[in-house]
């Protein structure tokens, strides 16, 4: 098998497949066009000599034996180089003619005749020259012609495959986003094209697949957002009556566990907002450093470290700044040990901890609803502060990234030192409508 590296190595475009085929195919087509030509060609003028032969032999036969006297030059009575197959068809009173095939590669062209007094007369001379360059110049004109059809099918094969390339890549490009969240992206229209071909069916097919998940998606999120809403009322209800109960630890008991099933409530419904795509961002003028120091201490979070390496103005939504850096910080703080470190250096937003690290898959995929990630990690909360967070970060136009701390130059499978998680606001602000510029951010590195 071989190495990953090396079957990396080996990847290579549609273009490129085609066109080596296309190139293969033509040489050998051409190949064996000019064997048949140049075998056909050579057949042919080998006949036309021995018929040339054989006329001569038959006019200096008649010229001999009616006046006698010297031959002609080539010719001879009874040569002994004569080629057994030839001597043995004229001896048997046959006039033939005959190819041999010399080592210098040269053939010759033999005529013989038995005479009326029982002597074979035969002539002997080589291929012409003249024959020789006319195969010599076939043989150069089917070489070219061979290179320029290798030529001409690999250019082909570069526009056809360049053509399936582009719009390939147009719908794995369009795919992308759609599993990105932009439900409106559909591959048939981003690979365009006039020509049906099997890439359609396949952009029709992707279109589908993503109609019906977002289908199913928004059928879970109103059926999740409608149990949370029912939800709330009774839940709502059981903390008022809890508040009546008389003093003492089960009393205390059952306020808890009412308001840890409000707040799950108040996340379900948060979430289910969030991937409706429907929230706005109330936009304020803040400054990112004071706005983080200030919130962090009102809160009284024990054993959190705020630095401002660089203070920044940014135009950002409070509100939702707030939540997201709590959930995280909250996160922290759950599943991972002292110090937090909490630093802001312009627009961006680090949140460190000293615990067992994120699990592989929230690194991989992101935070995921009700999935609370590894055994270190877990064991207490539903897995929406995550999920809030990135949703928050989506509404304002912000990136959240996530990866965890190992020693430098250590292999993966060394356990974390800490997480890190990574806020990125916007330069620009989203608009009233939700939208905002795309800015290409650094890459957090895992």
């Amino acid at each position: 098998m071989l190495p990953r590296r090396l079957r990396r190595s080996l990847r290579t475009g549609v273009r490129w497949k085609i066109s080596v085929a296309i190139a293969l195919v033509g040489a050998l087509v051409a190949l064996a066009l000019s064997l048949v030509v140049h075998n056909a060609a050579r057949v042919s003028m080998l006949d036309n000599a021995r018929d040339v032969q054989d006329e001569r032999i038959q006019f200096v036969q008649r010229q001999y034996e009616a006046r006698g006297g010297n031959l002609p030059v080539g010719f001879r009575v009874n040569d002994p180089t004569m080629p057994r197959d030839l001597r043995l068809k004229a001896l048997s009173g046959r006039r033939a003619t005959f190819v041999s095939e010399p080592s210098n590669g040269v053939p010759d062209i033999w005529a013989a005749v038995p005479l009326s007094n029982g002597d074979l007369l035969s002539v002997h001379t080589r291929f012409t020259d003249r024959s020789a360059t006319v195969m010599k110049d076939l043989d150069q004109a089917l070489l070219i012609g061979s290179i320029a059809v290798v030529l001409g099918g690999s250019a082909l094969g570069v526009l056809i495959g360049g053509q399936l390339s582009r719009r390939l890549r147009k719908a794995a490009s369009a795919a992308r986003e759609v599993a990105q969240g932009r439900t409106d992206v559909r591959v048939r229209e981003a690979i365009g094209g006039v020509v049906r071909d099997e890439t359609d069916d396949l952009a029709q097919a992707v279109d589908a697949m993503a109609d019906a998940l977002k289908q199913r998606l928004e059928a879970e999120r109103r059926v999740t957002a409608d149990i949370a809403h029912e939800l709330r009322t009774p839940v709502t209800g059981l903390l008022t009556a809890a508040e009546l109960l008389p003093p003492g630890r089960p009393s205390e008991l059952v306020k808890d566990r009412a308001q840890a099933m409000r707040t799950l409530v108040e996340d379900v419904l948060e979430v289910a907002r969030l991937d409706s795509a429907a929230e706005r961002a109330e936009l304020q003028d803040i400054m990112l450093g004071e706005f983080v120091g200030r919130r962090i201490a009102a809160r009284a979070s024990d054993g959190v470290r705020v630095d401002v390496i660089h203070e920044s103005a940014v135009t950002t939504d409070p509100r939702r700044l707030e939540r997201i850096l709590f959930n995280l910080l909250a996160n922290a703080t759950k599943h991972a040990r002292p110090p937090i470190e909490v630093s802001v250096e312009g627009r961006v937003i680090r949140i460190r901890d000293h615990g067992p690290g994120f699990p592989e898959d929230l690194l991989e995929e992101g935070p995921s609803r009700f999935r609370t990630g590894a055994a270190d990690r877990a064991g207490h909360g539903h897995g929406l502060g995550l999920t809030i967070a990135a949703g928050q970060a989506r509404v304002l136009g912000a990136r959240l990234t996530f990866r965890n701390v190992r020693p430098p130059g250590s292999d993966p499978a060394t356990p974390a030192e800490g997480a890190v998680a990574v806020l990125w606001l916007p330069e620009h602000a989203p608009t009233n409508t939700g939208s905002f510029p795309m800015l290409r951010l650094p890459q957090a590195r895992k």
